[in-house]
């Protein structure tokens, strides 16, 4: 049985009986106002992190949602568009689009404004998604591209940004890791599916994100998420896991390559203008987010009258930044 058949069957599991803290979410989903929460769907929250960025979401955008599982976050997505069909779920395994149903009719009964037809379920694989070239404004996945061994985690990122229209957004939460994972546990098919032992570096994982030819990347939160545990998985030491939530932009990439935002911040208060590498006016007494290799431009050049602050790894800037 190969890694992808083995997540299947484990999902397959994991929708005929629900398991709460499959993964990591243990609190509350955020408050939305109006919003009813069935509580299966809560106990199936199968994530690492969140993909529902409220702030960013827009009622007439179509959002493109993969691994549906319970369904929590395609009924959030649901709440901005609010339109039939507005947002398609796309998941491998049938039971689990079974369950998903079940849930969205469940939904439908507590929920006014939903209908269970705002969300449509399509069975299909990310590695080759049944969805037409440029055709969602939005894509998301929580906690599944980190099952995925590096070819088939290089394909689902270009078939996420195909289906993207130009300036899209790919919303990612999954776990990654401070060190490489010892090759007993990267094999384990089960830990695995399990998201425990699949996990990418930080930078891996950024590289594979430009790589797909995402042109700009925001880094929206970056926390912990498990412990492997050197008695329990066979380790010379402890392997603390974090997860990172992400946005990807279908942009270009400027001359100077993919634009990553993690949170550093440049403050100018000299008397001249200034200008950064690419010849953007740095604003004077303005904290002003900047991307890392801008961060990195001003950190060599060590002028007296800029600070440039420590990535923060959350950033939540306005949508500008540097370039």
């Amino acid at each position: 049985m190969g890694y992808r058949d083995a997540a299947q069957e484990f999902y397959k599991e994991a929708a005929l009986t629900p398991q709460a803290g499959l993964c990591c979410v243990t609190g509350q989903a955020r408050f939305l106002a109006g919003l009813i929460i069935p509580n299966v769907m809560q106990e199936m929250n199968y994530g690492c992190g969140t993909t529902v960025h409220f702030g960013d979401l827009r009622p007439e955008e179509t959002i493109l949602y993969i691994g549906v599982g319970g369904g929590l976050e395609a009924l959030q997505f649901a709440y901005f568009t609010r339109r039939p069909q507005a947002v398609i779920a796309v998941d491998k395994v049938p039971e689990m689009l079974d369950k998903a149903r079940e849930n969205f009719n469940l939904a439908a009964k507590m929920n006014d404004w939903f209908q269970s037809d705002f969300v449509q379920l399509v069975h299909g694989d990310a590695l080759s998604l049944p969805v037409e070239d440029k055709s969602v404004d939005v894509a998301a996945q929580n906690c599944l591209f980190n099952i995925f061994e590096q070819a088939d985690l290089a394909q689902a990122l270009a078939e996420m940004h195909r289906v993207l229209k130009p300036g899209g957004r790919l919303y990612i939460s999954d776990p990654i890791t401070p060190q490489p994972i010892p090759e007993h546990l990267r094999s384990d098919e089960r830990l695995r599916a399990m998201c425990l032992s699949g996990a990418l570096t930080y930078q891996e994982y950024l590289d594979k994100v430009i790589g797909a030819g995402f042109g700009r990347i925001e880094i929206r939160a970056r926390r912990p998420f498990r412990v492997l545990d050197k008695e329990r998985y066979g380790l010379a030491e402890h392997i603390l896991l974090e997860s990172i939530d992400l946005v990807a932009y279908k942009n270009p990439a400027s001359a100077g390559g993919a634009r990553v935002f993690a949170g550093e911040t440049l403050i100018y208060f000299g008397k001249e203008r200034l200008r950064d590498e690419e010849g953007f006016i740095i604003p004077r007494d303005v904290p002003h987010p900047v991307c890392q290799k801008t961060a990195a431009y001003f950190r060599k050049l060590n002028r007296h009258d800029v600070v440039v602050t420590a990535p923060t790894y959350h950033y939540n800037g306005p949508g500008g930044g540097c370039c």
